[in-house]
């Protein structure tokens, strides 16, 4: 479930794979179109907050992200107001993939994570 700001319309489905890639939480999962990445951050555990390394604009700013671990990991990228939790299992990688398409431009936004101690995490975010 992803929580948008108007002028946003979110989509959440399965993290895209490429090329038989398997998932994991090792490396940041691959971008998944041409556009610019803001954020790719792999092998994380517990909270953090991560600043994009641009501004957002508009058209569609994607998010994924792969967990490993026990717990729900919860996934906000401010400056758009999208939010949407990834219940995470141990033994295995979870995967969510949610894109946002805006009308209106948007400068900086952060990525904020928070997750429980025991869950290893990775993060994309691309325009």
């Amino acid at each position: 479930m992803a929580a948008a700001s108007a002028g946003a319309s979110p989509v959440s489905s399965p993290a895209p794979l490429r090329n038989g890639d398997r998932e994991t939480v090792s490396r940041a999962p691959r971008p998944v179109g041409d556009g610019p990445v803001l954020l790719s951050v792999a092998s994380r555990q517990g909270n953090a907050e991560l600043p994009l390394t641009g501004r957002i604009g508009t058209g569609t700013l994607a998010v994924q992200v792969n967990c490993q671990g026990e717990g729900t990991l919860d996934v906000t990228v401010t400056g758009v107001a999208l939010l949407f939790p990834l219940d995470c299992v141990k033994g295995e990688v979870s995967s969510a993939y949610n894109e946002v398409h805006l009308k209106k431009a948007r400068g900086e936004g952060t990525v904020r994570i928070t997750a429980p101690a025991g869950v290893r995490w990775a993060v994309t975010v691309e325009r």
